[in-house]
């Protein structure tokens, strides 16, 4: 066992001194607590310490892990440019590591490379670490966009890791909780915020992890967070063990949640396989609902896990109903997993025969040939959830005034450039983000002019 800890800190520049002068005291009872978690950290006299920090390289589809012998940074983007942090690398950890992910087909390690200093997710907890311990060494480790899953195992694999070079180890998971607590701060306020937040507190105090799991997505990405990957990567550090913890603080005076919690190893405990229990619940979840579904959406199911297992297109079966056999209509088909869009692809005007034509191919092409994705893998399919969206056929519209994000998608066009976007999406509550996001789809600028069109659709779960 040498995974001895585990912390979770928040990383507010202010909390520096030099940085804050003065404002700091604001949130004295995070610096109270950040000092009495790193006092704990150095306690155990890590040999290695584990930061998981979402402002190093970041990328949708890999997890970066700094390499080379060390590095330094300074808060000179804070104005605080004296203030310096050096770091020694653990470079046997970090080699054992990244051959490790490797073994596993996790997509992570040390390709990425870009940035050259320390950044402050990293450099605020080493500043409080430093105060109580001296010749530590590092491993710095980012997050990426991929789901939950990958950064448990990653997570996982640190400690497997620790334990084989039998080092010394805690982990360190930095994040600040929601950035969108009050209709002041830095990014406005959203109902996601402390719903986040309270999430967070409970799983840390209660020291139960599957509920961290739980959390919605969209209530993370309402929430404007980004402690929750580095939180689930701890999640994985502590796998299977016994541990005592203990929420020390948490506040959000300016309207971003900051939690300081720590968590010792005390022994193993299989039972606590959070992983495993949620997605053995995702699993009974999808089973219900696939049990409820309609022919659309089963179907649309059905040409998934053909094509994934197979590589080949389904047959259109027989017995379906006449609205599907000759109709002819636009169709999207959405995939999720976990909450989170897994693939999405469809057609703004009829391409096939009839609609169950339609729903076979763009299943497919949501599963294996969504550019934004990598296909689907035979073992996620128990995870993923369908929607197919039938659309009406879209009408020309004058102003943006005739828009309902609830009721209707909306196509905007630029010349040959164009952005669709879905009616009733989780987070889009108005048809100037409707446009905005258009935009950026469509590679169309603000300053370009455009043409709308809007079309409904019946939504298949």
């Amino acid at each position: 066992m040498s995974i001895l800890a585990a912390v979770a800190v928040p990383h507010p520049p202010l909390i520096i001194p030099e940085v804050g002068l003065g404002k700091e005291k604001q949130i004295q009872s995070t610096i109270d607590s950040y000092n009495k978690v790193m006092e704990f950290v150095a306690s155990f006299k890590p040999e290695t310490v584990v930061i998981s920090s979402p402002h190093m390289e970041s990328y949708a589809d890999y997890i970066h892990v700094a390499s080379g012998s060390g590095e330094s940074g300074s808060f000179s983007q804070f104005g605080a440019g004296a203030v310096r942090i050096d770091s020694v690398y653990d470079e046997v950890f970090i080699d054992e590591l990244c051959d490790d992910f490797k073994t596993k087909n996790l997509s992570a390690g040390k390709l990425g490379h870009k940035m050259t200093e320390l950044d402050h997710a990293t450099m605020i907890p080493m500043w409080f670490l430093n105060k109580y311990l001296q010749n530590y060494k590092v491993v710095r480790i980012g997050i990426s966009g991929l789901d939950l899953c990958e950064h448990y195992r990653v997570g996982q694999a640190i400690a497997e890791v620790a334990s084989r070079l039998k080092r010394k180890t805690v982990f360190i998971g930095s994040g600040d909780l929601s950035h969108r607590l009050l209709e002041d701060g830095p990014y406005g306020f959203d109902s996601n915020g402390p719903v986040f937040d309270k999430g967070i507190a409970e799983s840390f105090r209660e020291s139960d992890f599957y509920k961290l799991l739980s959390i919605p997505s969209n209530v993370c990405e309402g929430a404007g967070e980004c402690g929750f990957r580095p939180f689930v990567m701890m999640a994985g550090v502590l796998d299977r063990k016994a541990i005592d913890g203990k929420l020390l603080s948490y506040e959000g005076p300016f309207g971003v949640g900051y939690a300081v919690a720590c968590f010792s190893v005390t022994g193993e405990d299989d039972d606590n396989n959070y992983l495993d229990k949620f997605l053995n619940a995702q699993i009974e979840k999808n089973g219900k609902s696939r049990e409820s579904s309609d022919e659309y959406t089963s179907l649309a199911r059905a040409s998934m896990e053909h094509y994934v297992k197979t590589h080949s297109m389904l047959s259109r079966p027989d017995g379906l109903s006449k609205d599907l056999i000759k109709n002819r209509a636009a169709v999207f088909v959405s995939l999720k997993k976990f909450g989170q869009l897994r693939g999405c692809i469809g057609s703004l005007a009829p391409t096939c025969d009839c609609v169950a034509d339609e729903i076979i191919k763009f299943a497919v092409n949501a599963c294996s040939y969504d550019p934004r994705f990598e296909p689907v893998r035979e073992d996620e399919l128990p995870f993923i959830t369908v929607s197919v969206d039938v659309l009406t056929e879209p009408e020309k519209i004058g102003s943006i005034e005739e828009l309902n994000p609830k009721k209707y998608g909306v196509i905007v066009r630029a010349g040959h450039k164009s952005g669709v976007l879905l009616p009733d999406l989780e987070g889009v509550d108005t048809p100037q983000e409707q446009i905005r996001i258009c935009r950026r789809k469509g590679n169309i600028s603000d300053e370009e002019s455009v043409e709308l069109e809007r079309f409904e659709v019946i939504r298949h779960f």
